[in-house]
């Protein structure tokens, strides 16, 4: 297989509402947008969102969301926090923190029950430091 493009599409009660977050969260533009389908551009990765019992989806599978986590890495977590918290009022569900694991992160509940992860890589503790992959070279 040789993939041209590979990207999450998050089924929603309410698509409107849900495309109205990721674009005012991760500063996404709509590149194609029906009331049961909104594709959004944020940078060079595309995240869609899905009407949840809309026809194209199998019977059976046209539940909302459980247990989705999207993470999204940045350059300066403690920027987006202060952006996320002043001007779009969103009250993360797990504080500002710094994880011995290599992370420094923030998580907000973004619609239908999804969870948006807000990360910035940083160094590890050593107890992690010996789980991450040596980059090929």
């Amino acid at each position: 297989m040789n993939p041209t493009s590979l990207y999450p599409v998050l089924m929603s009660d309410d698509v409107a509402a849900a495309a109205d977050f990721y674009r005012a969260a991760l500063d996404a533009t709509t590149t194609f947008e029906t009331d049961w389908y909104v594709s959004l551009q944020v940078g060079r990765f595309e995240l869609a969102v899905l009407q949840h019992d809309h026809p194209t989806i199998p019977e059976g599978f046209r539940a909302l969301p459980s247990g989705v986590l999207l993470n999204v890495e940045v350059e300066d977590v403690d920027r987006v926090h202060d952006r996320f918290t002043s001007d779009l009022g969103l009250a993360p569900v797990l504080s500002l923190r710094s994880e011995t694991f290599g992370q420094r992160h923030f998580i907000v509940a973004a619609p239908d029950g999804v969870l948006l992860d807000v990360i910035q890589p940083i160094e590890p503790g050593p107890e992690h430091a010996d789980a991450f992959a040596v980059a090929a070279t």
